[in-house]
């Protein structure tokens, strides 16, 4: 065979090797990706935490990567979301794939699980609702797929969210938000949660730090929410306050006021679940934060935020004995969300760290700033 001829025959051979990669490799990214030896978290804080946002990520491998990284970093807590929808799209169908390979790869990276239980499937709510339209007629439906959830990960996930900014017409589907619906809902959802798993811990709340007036279509403010739930005999029916703490453009230090949305608000829903008698209780941030987005209004500057990251971690360690974690929102996002949404992130789409991701590792470590 000539030269020619051979040169041929190898580009030829070449293309169809890389068409056969093409074809292949969509099939392999779908294979189980080995969990590896067991890990545990180094770090100077055991109540750093940052929510994960894994629910759309395909990728068992990057999967891993993701939790890997959480690890290196220095947080022990990741919250992440499971949506009901995906897991049960009909009555009589689950799909525990995802979930799995999520809560698996979290807990062999030593990463405490704080599971977020919610959005509804088509079939349990009313045609034209969206998937946060929740009415009392499916409460149990929700209450068994949540202790379907607790069994399947008995040991491995011991802390659950119910809902998601219930005191938010948007996160409340577009009903008028009424917190003595929420509470009912934890009233048939708590029982059946603990019957199926007594050592989960449930938490509640999770409200959006909010100014909205009284009347407001859109929403009612946190803080009168939190009383109404106490009021509609709420205490009885969760274990944990879960709280959302963004910083605004204010510094973690800024005091806490009524009329302003900052950090330290979070000590205001914490004397209201004092004032009602659950002193006893701990509280948990699941979503906090800065964002540093250079044309944003409620931004900071990308130093500001990283400054700002480690003070909140550091005042949870050191000033609230009440609080178990705090959750950063958020650390990766599968692709870019080509918004603001993009400068809470601590890595990118790639898994390249960003400053904030390299002082905190510094910080966890122990590592003079």
């Amino acid at each position: 065979m000539s030269e020619r001829s051979w040169k041929i025959v190898s580009i030829v051979s070449l293309a169809l090797i890389l068409i056969g990669l093409l074809i292949w490799r969509p099939w392999q990214g779908g294979r189980p990706v080995s969990l590896g030896p067991q890990q545990r978290v180094e770090t100077i804080n055991p109540k750093m935490g940052v929510h994960t946002r894994l629910t759309d990520e395909v990728e068992p491998a990057k999967i891993k990567r993701t939790l890997e990284m959480v690890r290196e970093m220095g947080a022990p807590w990741i919250v992440e979301y499971f949506p009901w929808a995906y897991i049960q799209p009909r009555p009589d169908a689950r799909n525990w794939v995802h979930a799995d390979d999520v809560v698996n790869h979290a807990n062999r990276q030593g990463l405490t699980v704080v599971a977020r239980l919610g959005f509804v499937p088509e079939w349990a709510r009313p045609k034209g609702t969206t998937p946060l339209y929740l009415d009392e007629e499916h409460f149990e439906d929700f209450g068994r797929y949540a202790a379907e959830f607790v069994t399947r990960y008995a040991g491995k996930v011991d802390y659950v969210i119910i809902g998601n900014e219930p005191n938010l017409a948007l996160e409340w589907g577009y009903q008028p938000v009424d917190p003595a619906q929420y509470v009912r809902l934890l009233q048939v959802v708590y029982p059946m949660i603990k019957e199926a798993n007594p050592d989960v811990q449930v938490l509640a709340g999770a409200l959006a730090p909010t100014l909205a007036p009284p009347g407001s279509e859109w929403g009612v403010n946190d803080l009168d929410y939190l009383q109404a739930m106490y009021d509609a005999g709420a205490a009885d029916y969760f274990d944990i306050l879960a709280i959302h703490a963004y910083g605004g453009v204010f510094s973690p230090d800024e005091p806490a006021a009524t009329d302003e949305i900052n950090f330290r608000r979070a000590e205001l829903l914490r004397q209201i679940m004092v004032e009602n008698g659950d002193s006893h209780k701990q509280a948990m941030i699941t979503e906090a934060g800065w964002n540093d987005h250079p044309r944003w209004t409620r931004a900071v500057r990308p130093g500001q935020r990283i400054e700002y990251t480690i003070r909140a971690y550091e005042i949870a360690q050191e000033e609230w004995p009440w609080l178990d974690a705090i959750a950063m929102w958020v650390f990766r996002f599968p692709w870019d969300q080509k918004s603001y949404q993009d400068y809470f992130t601590f890595v990118d789409t790639d898994f390249e760290p960003k400053p904030i991701y390299e002082e905190v590792q510094r910080y966890a470590r122990g590592e003079a700033q």
